[in-house]
């Protein structure tokens, strides 16, 4: 085997290969004996088919195809290790020549690894917020809690935005029910828009007892995007009562006797939840910086896939809100267009940081150990619903490990290299990260 390899940009080459026939006669021989293994021909057992018989039923060609898709791999691999490219993504190979008997004769451009020049960690630093705990900030938390506590009392009354409302629905089209279009006595909070666009709107002014029609654009099931007729039938009203804020709703609400040691526990709770605003943020302000200073090149290739999987990810969860990509993008204000821009600007911005991290991690040659890397495939196996051992399992079968991996030791990497950078707030006051860690992963923990 024989390849050049020629530059197409800071991330991209083209690799030029010819492959001898004589290199190509292994690949040949597996592939007759794949083939062997699938076809059925009388008199003979499966497996046992002689290559003539092959040529003769399936077709000579089909077994250098065969022998062509086996040996492109191995062949892509060792030009890679010949000129000492560090590849990203999924190469795009072209056929150029081939006959049988003679050599194959192929190209294949892939995206690579570009050199990069980290700055002087020591020289980094990153300014985040000073942690402020506002009275409105308390009075919030506290109002949320007391929301929890709150009772309903029927009213003779109209109903305005922020009741609750016991009603039935039944959606129509053309005058015909809508499959799963019923509902009977379902309990709604009147402005929370959390059923039908246009409920709401009908729904304030009316009392206990009685109907109303409107029509609103259905946006799931067999009639998706159409127009239905909805008639709603008010059965009760009732108006949210909040429990006074004194000693007694702190102890039926919590562990403290009395309202003042409840807004002190509220102000803790906040101030670790601002420590970890702030570790995320001076993460963030630092990736920025990091990238911006490296001056990373983001590999066409590797963010077109990337793109792809995280179009295909968001078209999967909104069809499993019984939606689709049309109504997302109307009800957005978007055009496929800007959404595209969007995934891809995102896209390589998430490039252009996992190469700086893994230049980081090849820098500080950061490892992964095996509990480390166990820890990762528990806490992504508690998410995903499943046990650790399946979770592991149904990686290794797509081959998804070594990027879990990948992940891990590029977070690695970053912590180490917080470690060594300077974080001071708007107030001028260093802080100390390992304080801002323990509330992170007390936060995480919950």
């Amino acid at each position: 085997m024989t390849s050049t390899v020629e530059t197409l940009s800071a991330t991209r080459v083209r690799l030029a290969v010819e492959v001898p026939w004589a290199d190509l006669e292994p690949s040949l021989k597996k592939a007759y004996v794949a083939i062997a293994q699938q076809v059925n021909v009388p008199g003979f057992r499966r497996g046992k088919v002689p290559a003539a018989v092959i040529d003769q039923r399936v077709g000579r060609e089909s077994v250098l195809n065969e022998a062509v898709q086996e040996a492109i791999p191995q062949q892509l691999v060792a030009a890679f290790q010949e000129h000492e490219l560090k590849t990203l993504g999924r190469p795009d190979v072209e056929v150029k020549e081939f006959a049988d008997g003679a050599p194959l004769k192929f190209t294949a451009e892939v995206d690579i690894r570009p050199e990069l020049t980290l700055p002087d960690l020591s020289d980094l630093s990153v300014t985040v917020d000073e942690l402020k705990i506002a009275d409105e900030d308390l009075d919030e938390q506290v109002d949320g809690l007391r929301q929890r506590f709150a009772t309903l009392r029927s009213v003779e009354r109209p109903a305005t935005e922020g009741d609750y409302v016991q009603i039935d629905l039944i959606a129509t089209v053309d005058g015909a029910e809508v499959p799963g279009g019923s509902a009977t006595n379902i309990s709604h909070e009147v402005g929370s828009k959390q059923l039908l666009d246009g409920l709401d709107d009908v729904l304030v002014g009316m009392t206990a007892g009685a109907d109303a029609t409107f029509t609103t654009k259905l946006v799931g099931g067999d009639f998706a995007g159409k127009d239905a007729d909805v008639a709603v039938t008010v059965r009760t009203v009732k108006e949210k009562e909040l429990p006074e804020l004194d000693d007694a709703f702190a102890q039926l609400a919590s562990e403290f006797d009395t309202l003042a040691e409840l807004r002190d526990d509220v102000r803790a709770r906040l101030t670790k939840v601002k420590r970890v605003e702030q570790v995320y943020a001076a993460r963030d302000k630092l990736l920025e910086q990091l990238v911006e200073a490296t001056n990373v090149p983001a590999p066409e290739g590797v963010v077109r896939e990337e793109v792809e999987h995280r179009k295909q990810a968001m078209v999967d969860q909104i069809e499993r809100m019984g939606a689709s990509l049309e109504q997302y993008l109307a009800s957005e204000g978007k055009t496929e267009d800007q959404m595209e821009a969007e995934l891809n600007e995102a896209a390589a911005e998430g490039v252009k940081i996992q190469l700086v991290l893994d230049a980081l991690a090849e820098t500080e040659k950061v490892e992964v150990s095996d509990d480390e890397f166990g820890h990762e495939i528990v806490h992504r196996a508690q998410r995903a619903g499943m046990a650790p051992q399946q979770y592991y399992d149904q990686l290794a079968r797509s081959g998804a490990a070594a990027a879990v991996y990948g992940d891990v030791r590029r977070g690695k990497a970053l912590s180490q290299v917080m470690e060594r950078v300077t974080i001071t707030d708007s107030a001028g006051q260093t802080l100390d990260l390992s304080e801002l860690r323990s509330d992170a992963d007390d936060e995480h923990q919950h």
